[in-house]
């Protein structure tokens, strides 16, 4: 899954601009671009609150089919940048 593509396409419908997103979220809109363009990763912690915005869980924002998948699914769809830090994300909580 690209996670740049999916954070624009859901943006898009959402209304957002990528600044305004990009404040909401507490990001630099720079980094939002860059990420939307697959130039740059985003922390887990970024993510969620960006899903926040958007008004989706993370669970939705990774099930870009509409069925219903388990939360193993999810995760092994991750790039293994991603599942570091989401492991490094989830021993800090």
């Amino acid at each position: 899954m690209n996670v740049g593509a999916r954070i624009k396409e859901l943006r898009e419908r959402a209304g957002f601009t990528q600044n305004g997103l990009a404040e909401w979220a507490g990001v630099s809109q720079t980094h939002l671009r860059r990420v939307e363009l697959g130039q740059q990763d985003i922390t887990v912690g970024q993510l969620s609150l960006i899903c926040d915005g958007l008004g989706v869980t993370l669970a939705e924002f990774f099930n870009v089919t509409g069925e219903r998948e388990g939360f193993s699914e999810c995760i092994a769809k991750l790039t293994p940048k991603q599942r570091q830090l989401l492991m490094e994300f989830l021993k800090s909580i």
